[in-house]
């Protein structure tokens, strides 16, 4: 499934009960989501994303890499569904996870991944209500609300790196005036040993 390039290659590769589950989960997502999205593979497994003509920027992370919305694998103990698009919507995950629960099935959830054991744990119809009310339009709102609420600065190290770079930024930039003041107070020196000695000529010549 490593190997996999297109969506087709990664089911083909899996097992019958497992093929069935994704065939059926990607179906309701495509069926419910926008139109705008594009469907192929992502990070090694069927995804769901925002492509660069309608989102240029990219994903933050890696702007070569088109906006992520939604993806699902099969893992090794259990079936992976990563609804990005939620994870940036407070009110959208809130609402998420609120119909999946009164569904009575078990929700097992991290921050953006929700994980089950079989197609059977899954409430599709809370999945195609949630793919449909999350617009590209709406997700980039968010999107763009969390990066400006600084949601991700500390988790990818964000805040480290910002720092590490200003410190470096700034013993670059005293480095920088220590050089330019010694180089100075060269050239001063130099000058005024060379008026001294173009005096002492000067006098010699007058006698």
């Amino acid at each position: 499934m490593a190997k996999a390039t297109t969506v087709k290659q990664y089911l083909a590769a899996l097992p019958a009960d497992r093929k069935a589950a994704l065939e059926a989960i990607i179906e309701v997502i495509e069926q419910n989501r926008d139109p705008a999205l594009e469907h192929g593979m992502q990070y090694g497994m069927p995804a769901w994303y925002v492509p660069h003509a309608v989102y240029p920027a990219g994903y933050h992370c890696k702007p070569s890499e088109p906006l992520p919305f939604a993806s699902v694998a099969s893992q090794k103990s259990h079936i992976g569904l990563y609804f990005f698009c939620t994870y940036t919507d407070q009110d959208e995950k809130a609402r998420f996870v609120e119909a999946w629960t009164k569904t009575g099935k078990k929700l097992d959830m991290g921050a953006s991944c929700v994980r089950v054991k079989k197609l059977e744990g899954i409430p599709l119809d809370v999945v195609a209500k949630t793919m449909k009310r999350m617009t590209v339009k709406k997700f980039i709102k968010a999107y763009e609300g969390a990066l400006g609420g600084g949601q991700w600065s500390t988790k990818k190290g964000g805040a480290k790196k910002t720092a590490k770079k200003t410190t470096k930024k700034a013993v670059s930039k005293k480095s920088t005036s220590k050089k330019a003041i010694k180089k100075t107070a060269k050239k001063t020196v130099k000058k005024a040993a060379s008026k001294r000695v173009a005096k002492r000529v000067s006098k010699k010549s007058s006698k």
